[in-house]
């Protein structure tokens, strides 16, 4: 029995561990506000808030769609932004 739960516990382990190995390498979309360009930019890694450049972040989003329909929502994004 002892043998049985020793098991169980080190697959629910492998499996937890699993999990969180594969979350860096999670592919997404963001949109985030640059200073620089002055725009409401696109991009497929998660952003650096540093209040310089970057002045904010949304997301992930799953596809490039969602990401340019959750872009034409934010109140901070010009509403004339460029086609991706």
């Amino acid at each position: 029995m002892a043998v049985t739960s020793f098991l169980l516990a080190a697959a629910t382990f492998a499996n937890a561990s699993a999990v969180f190995a594969r979350w860096p390498e999670y592919a997404g979309f963001w949109v985030v506000g640059n200073h620089a360009t002055k725009r409401c930019e696109i991009v497929t890694s998660n952003p650096t808030i540093d209040g310089a450049v970057i002045w904010f972040g949304s997301g992930p989003y799953k596809s490039l769609d969602d990401a340019r329909l959750a872009r034409s929502n934010i109140r901070a994004c010009p509403k004339d932004e460029p086609a991706d």
